[in-house]
């Protein structure tokens, strides 16, 4: 990787998380007003946060991509049958999702149902991304997408699952996981490792 295409994915993820953040931030405004800042009354001052925060959400991405990629390839060094690496990875994605209801539901003390929305929706988006990594590269793309997409997202999301609220939560999660899905898709273009196209 040059520096010239590490410029070009920090600065197309920093653009994703911020407009992915302003969307949602919107969304979450009109249907719950005491979400906005000031009430609502800032308008632009509004807009500057979703967007910045946003921004800080791709950075928090960016660096849980890097770290995910040199603990990937430390833990091939070690392990070196794909099959195991590829087993351990499923077992760690159950393990989160379960996590994701469980350890939440521990804390909160109450109904463990509403805390299945969040494993649901992380769980159809990182299949939906798996297959298309799959379609982009090839099938030993999968696992680990997916891996990446649930268990890398859940450990970079720990700060809005501590305030155990919604809003936080989506505000969170939806940039966080358009910039994971954005990195681990243009990795492989960025790369120049694309399947030929036939």
């Amino acid at each position: 990787m040059t520096l010239r295409k590490w410029f070009y994915l920090f600065w197309t993820t920093l653009v994703i998380g911020a407009i992915s953040a302003l969307v949602i931030g919107i969304i979450l405004q009109m249907n719950d007003q005491q979400f906005s800042f000031l009430n609502g009354s800032a308008v632009g001052y509004n807009v500057l946060t979703m967007l910045l925060g946003g921004a800080t959400i791709s950075v928090l991405s960016q660096m849980g991509f890097f770290a995910y990629l040199i603990i990937r390839f430390i833990a091939i060094g070690f392990i070196r049958s794909k099959w195991i690496w590829d087993v351990l990875q499923v077992i760690l994605v159950i393990i989160a999702l379960i996590d994701l209801v469980y350890l939440r539901d521990a804390d909160a003390g109450g109904d463990w149902l509403p805390y299945t929305i969040l494993p649901i929706c992380m769980l159809a988006v990182g299949l939906g991304v798996a297959y298309w990594k799959v379609q982009l590269t090839n099938r030993n793309g999968f696992i680990p997408t997916l891996f990446f997409m649930i268990v890398v997202s859940a450990m970079e999301a720990v700060p809005a699952l501590r305030l155990d609220t919604a809003a936080s939560t989506v505000f969170m999660m939806v940039p966080l996981l358009a910039s994971n899905a954005w990195q681990i898709l243009i990795l492989s273009k960025v790369l120049q490792t694309n399947k030929e196209p036939v």
